[in-house]
């Protein structure tokens, strides 16, 4: 059984290796594709002002990524013995991965816990929702996304784009929401051969492995005579698993963003 992973390359290229050790047919095809920050200096004007706030939202390991390519030498540092405590929350492993490779400190890092149910701004919220009083200042640090082909030149939203659920928490508890983009998203050109594979991919069995709902969107755009009929997914959050239902795919499975728990998922496809 062939297992397609459709994250950005970086990314699809830690669960290509991971799947393939396991034992899997295990292939990338990167669906989405990260371009650094449209507006720099808001991102190095974000990180001059950190100490204004209480914490900061990473929204994913890219925005980790490319939040602290820029940090100033200067900068404040996450570090729970500071005078000025600021905190970090990421909604899972692999955000938090990324902000321990940017040399944060586990004590300054909030997330859900290893063994919830999900992981998602709904699981951050019921960690941090404690710390949220009045007047408590949030960065929110996300991508934007971009149409087009990479190198395109569309407009790119200064605040970013995203689920604004989590802001809407803060907000509602007195507290204060500011955005800044770290990161663009843009669907990547498909090479001829790659969008062969897509399209064989949606009827021989194949499984899609997608953590995000942008990736399918991008799929059928490529894809664009594709039935999906006969195309089995795996998927990590149940607004994915929707957005898959809607493009067509008739089995989809939707399993903890885990490797074990992927596995699994897959095996029950087979």
């Amino acid at each position: 059984m062939r297992v397609l992973v459709t994250r950005p390359q970086n990314e699809a290229s830690k669960w290509v290796d991971a799947l393939v050790d396991a034992g899997y047919d295990a292939q990338a095809l990167p669906l989405i594709g990260v371009l650094p920050a449209p507006d720099p200096s808001a991102l190095v004007a974000a990180w001059q002002r950190l100490n204004t706030f209480d914490a900061v939202m990473f929204v994913s390991g890219n925005a980790v990524d490319h939040f602290f390519a820029l940090k100033p030498a200067t900068a404040p540092e996450f570090n729970a013995h500071n005078a000025t405590k600021i905190r970090a929350f990421v909604t899972g492993p692999g955000s938090f991965s990324a902000l321990k490779r940017a040399r944060v400190e586990s004590d300054c890092i909030d997330m859900p816990d290893r063994e919830a149910g999900q992981f998602d701004s709904e699981s951050l919220w019921q960690v941090v929702a404690h710390r949220v009083q009045p007047g408590y200042r949030v960065l929110i640090v996300r991508g934007a996304g971009i149409a087009g082909a990479v190198g395109g030149h569309a407009a790119v939203p200064t605040e970013g784009v995203g689920r604004d659920w989590f802001a809407d928490q803060v907000r509602s508890a007195g507290g204060v929401v500011e955005f800044v983009v770290s990161y663009q998203r843009c669907p990547p050109p498909l090479l001829a051969h790659e969008r062969e594979m897509a399209c064989q991919a949606g009827m021989d069995g194949s499984v899609w492995l997608f953590s995000s709902s942008e990736a399918i969107g991008n799929l059928v755009a490529a894809c664009p005579e594709q039935n999906w009929s006969q195309a089995k997914a795996v998927v990590t959050h149940g607004r994915i698993a929707q957005a898959a239902r809607e493009a067509g795919f008739s089995v989809v499975c939707e399993s903890r963003p885990t490797l074990a728990a992927l596995m699994a998922s897959i095996e029950s496809l087979g």
